[in-house]
């Protein structure tokens, strides 16, 4: 098996104040010890990892900032870790996807399953994606 990080994941992992910080951590802890397993970012949850870091910081962290911190997040996976890039354009829908908070989330799940990968989520709305366990 092997993940393609949804945003929440990226989010949770990062901010030690998240509620779900030691879900994220505590999975991500058992993904680097199993054999074979990747795990993968492309860019939608690489921007949106630093999107919701600045807004939360309110102005304490710069783009530049969140982006170091997530180099060195990416980093600390070390042989686990692939980019993934974006081939996917958006011409498919599933039916689930039936308004405009549903797009991304659509998107990275069709992206992942395209490249035999699971979306690693937070988010139980999302079907057919990996929920990481509480």
């Amino acid at each position: 098996m092997s993940y393609l990080l949804d945003v929440n994941v990226l989010v949770a992992w990062g901010w030690k104040d998240h509620e779900d910080h030691n879900r994220a951590v505590s999975w991500l802890a058992d993904c680097k010890r199993m054999r074979g397993l990747k795990l993968f970012t492309s860019p939608i949850p690489e921007m949106g990892f630093i999107r919701v870091s600045v807004q939360r910081a309110y102005g304490r962290i710069s783009v530049r900032m969140a982006a170091d911190v997530l180099r060195g997040m990416v980093k600390s996976l070390g042989a686990k870790h692939r980019f993934l890039a974006d081939d996917l354009n958006c011409e498919a829908w599933p039916e689930w996807c039936t308004s405009a908070a549903h797009t991304t989330d659509c998107h990275l799940l069709l992206l992942a399953q395209r490249h035999s990968l699971y979306l690693a989520t937070l988010d139980a709305g999302i079907p057919g994606a990996w929920l990481l366990a509480a």
